[in-house]
This record gives C-alpha cells, sequence and structure tokens, in this order.
C-alpha cells in the first residue's frame, strides 16, 4: 500500500510537471479542459442561437444571453437578423458585426424603441467601456416612443455612460419620430465611421463632456447632428452643459425633400427656482428642492399656473393639473455648448447650417423669463465648405453666446445672422474672429445682419481671399451696434 501512495504521489506531480510545461512552450492547454468554450476571447453570438433564420424575438434572447456576461461578442455570419425589443449592454462589453450582417427591426411583439440601450439607463447607473462596431440597422417602419426612460429617443441609446466607442455604423431609413444614436449624461464617447439617412437627428447629444464625431455621412431631414443641451421634455431625459468636444470630417447631403433642420443645432436654455403661481407651459423646467422637474404636456399652447410644489423623488406626478416629471437630482439652472470645434465639414445641403439656437414654440420654450443667461462659449468652425450656391446663412444665432471664429474655409452668399426671439431682453455681446476664408461670393455678400435691438457685435476679420472682382462685404446693424475691422472689401474703410 505504501509502494502504491508513493506511485500515485509521483504521477500527480509528472501530470503538474507535464501541464505547466505546456503552458510554457504555447501549447493549446485548452485541451485538458474540454468543458471551457474558448475562441482566442471572443465569443460568437450564433452560439447562443441568434441567427437569420431565428424569430425576432428569440434573436433578442440569444443576443441578451451573449452579451449578458460582457467580453468581446461577435456576430460573424451574413444575414439579416430580426429583433423584435431592445437588447442592454452592460460594461465593459464589445458588441461586433461582421460584413453584410443587418439588424431588422419587427414587430413580432408590438412597437418598441431602442435596438440597444445601456442597463445602467434604466437606474441611472454609469456603464463604461462599451463599443457597438459595424452595426448596420434597418428601422423597418418600427418606431415608438420611449416607455423606458422619458425622453430618451434613439436607436441606438446610452444615458449614464462612459466610455463609449461607436465605429462603422450604418442607418438608412431613419423615421418617425426616432433618433439613429441618442446619448445623454455622457463622458468620453466616440462616434466614428457613420452613414445616417431619414428623416430624424442622426447623431443626438444631451449633456456631456469630451466627445468626437468623426468621419460622418448625414441625409437626414431634420438635425445631422444636434448637440442639444436643452430640449424638448421629450426628447432628452437631462439638461446640462456639453463641452469640450469636435465634430470632423462629416458631409451633409443634399436631396429632394424639404430643407429643415440644420446640419447642426447648438441648443442652450435656462429656467428658475419653483415658486407658487407661476406660469408654466410644455417642457418647462423648475428647479424645486435641488431637484429638477419638467411639466410633461401636450404641445397646445395651453399655460397652466403652478400653486402647489413638486416635491416627489421619480416617475410623475400630476400637481394643479400639470404632470411634473422628475428629471435630475442637479440643481443647475442653465444649459448650453462651450468649448466645440467643427472642423472639416461639406456643405451640400442648402439649408443654415449651424444654429446657436433657443427654441420658444408650442413644442418648447428654452429660456424662461428670469432666468440665468446661458451663455454658449468659444465655438470655432475650421475648414467649413459650402457647396450649394443658395443665399442661406452659414451661421444663424439667436442665443448669447461669446467668441465664435471662423477660418479656413470657403463661403459663398452666406451670412451670419442674429435674431432674437423674444426670450429676453439683452443677448450680450459677441466677438466673431473670420480669417484665412475664401469669399466666392460674386457682388454684395451681407456678411453680418441683426435684428436684434440694442445687440452688440465687434467683427474682425483678417487674412482672407475674395475671388470675385466685384465681391464687397457689407454688415446691417438692425437696432444694435456692430463694430467692424476688417479687410475685405467694403468693410476695410469702416
Amino acid at each position: 500500500m505504501e509502494l502504491l501512495h508513493i506511485k500515485s504521489i509521483t504521477l500527480t506531480l509528472l501530470l503538474l510537471f507535464y501541464s505547466f510545461g505546456s503552458v510554457c512552450n504555447g501549447e493549446n492547454s485548452s485541451k485538458t479542459i474540454p468543458h471551457v468554450q474558448v475562441q482566442n476571447g471572443f465569443v460568437n453570438a450564433a452560439d447562443y442561437g441568434f441567427s437569420p433564420e431565428a424569430s425576432g424575438q428569440e434573436n433578442v434572447l440569444a443576443l441578451q444571453r451573449a452579451v449578458d456576461n460582457g467580453g468581446t461578442i461577435v456576430v460573424s455570419t451574413p444575414g439579416t437578423y430580426e429583433i423584435s425589443s431592445t437588447v442592454y449592454i452592460g460594461s465593459n462589453t464589445s458588441l461586433k458585426f461582421g460584413n453584410n450582417v443587418f439588424l431588422k427591426k419587427v414587430n413580432d411583439e408590438g412597437g418598441f424603441t431602442h435596438v440597444l440601450l445601456n442597463k445602467g439607463a434604466l437606474t441611472k447607473t454609469y456603464d463604461q467601456n462599451v463599443l457597438i462596431e459595424g452595426l448596420n440597422l434597418e428601422v423597418n417602419g418600427i418606431v415608438k416612443a420611449s416607455t423606458e426612460v422619458f425622453g430618451l429617443r434613439g436607436q441606438i441609446a446610452f444615458f449614464y455612460i462612459k466610455d463609449l466607442r461607436i465605429e462603422r455604423f450604418r442607418c438608412l431609413d431613419v423615421t418617425g419620430s426616432q433618433f439613429a444614436i441618442h446619448v445623454c449624461s455622457f463622458e468620453d464617447i466616440s462616434i466614428n465611421d457613420v452613414i445616417v439617412k431619414g428623416e430624424k437627428d442622426g447623431i443626438h447629444l444631451g449633456k456631456g463632456k469630451r466627445f468626437i464625431i468623426s468621419n460622418g455621412v448625414f441625409q437626414t431631414l431634420d438635425d445631422a447632428v444636434a448637440l442639444n443641451a436643452h430640449d424638448y421634455a421629450s426628447s432628452n431625459p437631462e439638461l446640462g452643459w456639453i463641452e469640450d468636444c469636435i465634430v470632423e470630417k462629416c458631409y451633409d447631403l443634399d436631396d429632394d425633400r424639404d430643407k429643415v433642420g440644420y446640419f447642426c443645432r447648438i441648443l442652450a436654455g435656462g429656467w428658475i427656482d419653483w415658486k407658487p403661481g407661476m406660469k408654466v407651459q410644455n417642457s418647462d423646467a423648475v428647479v424645486s428642492n435641488g431637484t429638477i422637474y419638467r411639466v410633461k404636456g401636450r404641445p397646445d399652447n395651453t399655460i397652466y399656473q403652478s400653486v402647489t410644489r413638486p416635491v416627489h423623488k421619480n416617475g410623475s406626478q400630476v400637481l394643479d393639473g400639470i404632470t411634473w416629471v422628475m428629471v435630475q437630482d442637479d440643481p443647475v439652472h442653465s444649459a448650453g455648448v462651450r468649448n466645440v470645434s467643427f472642423r472639416d465639414i461639406f456643405l451640400e445641403k442648402p439649408r443654415t447650417s449651424f444654429s446657436i439656437h433657443f427654441d420658444n414654440d408650442r413644442y418648447s420654450r428654452s429660456y424662461y423669463p428670469g432666468a440665468e443667461i446661458p451663455i454658449q462659449e468659444q465655438l470655432t468652425f475650421d475648414n467649413i465648405r459650402v457647396l450649394h450656391d443658395q443665399p442661406i446663412p452659414l451661421i444663424s444665432v439667436n442665443t448669447p453666446v461669446d467668441v465664435f471664429t471662423i477660418s479656413n474655409s470657403s463661403i459663398r452668399d452666406n451670412k451670419i445672422s442674429f435674431h432674437g426671439n423674444k426670450s429676453m431682453s439683452d443677448y450680450l455681446k459677441t466677438q466673431i474672429n473670420i480669417y484665412g476664408c475664401t469669399f466666392n461670393n460674386d457682388g454684395q455678400l451681407q456678411l453680418v445682419t441683426n435684428s436684434v435691438e440694442g445687440k452688440e457685435i465687434f467683427l474682425k476679420t483678417s487674412s482672407n481671399i475674395e475671388v470675385n472682382d466685384s465681391f464687397s462685404a457689407t454688415v446691417i446693424p438692425g437696432g444694435g451696434k456692430i463694430v467692424v475691422e476688417s479687410d475685405l472689401t467694403g468693410l476695410n474703410n469702416k
């Protein structure tokens, strides 16, 4: 017995030595543990039943099982995969789609909003380190107002997210009331190599900091890119500043539809502390007990009088006939866009390209009378190429903005237009710096026009080129004042 025991110990040591040697020599040690199915650290969604032949609900369940443990999940078999409800993505997850793989929304279980949504969106808990790569999405006419997160509309949606990358995204049939990509309350996101066509916004961002949007091709009826720090109550789940960002190497393509929306909407807002007897309308925001609440109503111009203070901690509550939605535990009183650079933008579609914007209509009024003034700050526009020949503003401004710079750009009959929307009495001073640009207009260009009473504008231009001998520039101060220091014909003697 003692001899057998010694032989057993010796055999065990030899097996351990052999296994250790195999690992050190780079041999495939997984052969010794056949119950673990690992393929170079990747999980294939097909192993969970994700298939072009499966139903929409079967595919949702299969893909959800595949992504639930995080890691890298690949969909490699070409084909069209039906999806009939939302798949929820957690932290430390990469979802990669191979060539000729399409996700198609279907109505097997009734309409639904998001194809992909991060798990933390439901609890306002940050997810992080997420990659979506190679997604070809077919909306297929399936749209629905969000029931999971009020104000979140994206086909692809992230709310409370850090370190997000979306690479090589395609969606050619954005329709209805939903945006293609919608991200709010974020830090450090990158959206690269996208083609979006259809009716609504291509990329719609709410509050957050540090993003880059690059290599985008857009053909949208509404905004190609929306930087909506404020918004309709139903179009962003939280309010706050969008800052320290880049939008680059993008194209705004023309089509035969009406020219609405903008290449980029740059939207600000301001609101006040709740007070008894205040008048509110759809989408108005207030701060009450350190919490922001918004009015959820119909866009019918109804004015409500608020007598009872909203204090509920979540969800919505009807008080004095007003539906108040609790939005966020963050007592900020303004929102806007600052420190954002636009560069290498090609504008084929004849519409206002950049709108520095307030809403003031039945859907939303961005600025509540008497609120803290949101000053949008330090915007730069470099190598902006106007490719159409229509006399349409390059930049439209109806909010306070401190400084913006236009450089190395090609401009035709495209003015900078300042106009109010009766939101406030003082739109403050704006400084404009234009240099290194090519002016292609034949004849007179109204370079800066203003219709805001008392508005002050300082315009400086230098090192520019005039293509045509007949070119001259002028400014229209309206009821305000424009101080000019310029190298352009028509302005250089002012």
